[in-house]
C-alpha cells in the first residue's frame, strides 16, 4: 500500500507522519500522534465521542481521513486547557455541575461545546442542546451536562447585557 505524508498542528504542536490513505484521524491522533482523549465509541460518527476540531469546526474524527486533515490545526480535549491547568470554560462548567459521568464521551461533548461557545460566539441554551443532540452519553439522564450547558448559556447572557 502506499503511504502518504501529513503534516498538521495538532493543540499547537506540528505533527508529520506516513499513514495509509486509509487511516481515519481518530486513528492517526490516538496511534501515531498520542491524544488518546479522542475516543472511539461506534466508529460511525452517531456517538459523538471522537469529536475535535479541525480549523476550528467540530467534526467526527472518525469519519475524517487523516490525509483529509493534511496542513489543518486540530484541537482535541487534551488542548483545551490553559498551560498553567487551568480549564477551558466548557471543562469547568462540566466539571461544577457533575456533568462528567464515567468519562467516555466527555471529550466529545466538551469538544461540541467548545466549538459552538469558541470566539464571539454565544449561542443559547436550545442552540447548544441542539449541537449536543449528535452525542450520545450512555450513563446518564444528561442532567448535569444540561445543568452544565445552561450556566454556559447563563454566562453568555451575562456577557451581552
Amino acid at each position: 500500500m502506499s503511504e502518504h505524508k501529513i503534516e498538521l498542528t495538532i493543540n499547537g504542536q506540528q505533527h508529520r507522519g506516513n499513514i495509509e490513505a486509509r487511516m481515519s484521524l481518530a486513528d492517526f491522533l490516538r496511534d501515531k500522534a498520542g491524544y488518546t482523549g479522542v475516543h472511539l465509541g461506534c466508529e460511525h460518527g452517531v456517538c459523538g465521542a471522537c469529536t475535535v476540531m479541525v480549523d476550528g469546526t467540530a467534526v467526527r474524527s472518525c469519519l475524517m481521513l487523516a490525509v483529509q486533515a493534511d496542513g489543518a490545526e486540530v484541537t482535541t480535549v487534551e488542548g483545551l486547557a490553559a498551560a498553567d491547568g487551568t480549564l477551558h470554560p466548557v471543562q469547568q462548567a462540566l466539571m461544577d455541575s457533575h456533568g462528567l459521568q464515567c468519562g467516555f464521551c466527555t471529550p466529545g461533548f466538551v469538544m461540541t461545546l467548545a466549538a459552538i461557545t469558541a470566539g464571539e460566539q454565544k449561542p443559547t441554551e436550545e442552540e447548544m442542546v441542539a449541537a449536543l443532540s449528535g452525542n450520545i452519553c450512555r450513563c446518564t439522564g444528561y442532567q448535569g451536562i444540561r445543568k452544565a450547558v445552561r450556566a454556559l448559556a447563563y454566562d453568555a447572557t451575562e456577557e451581552q447585557a
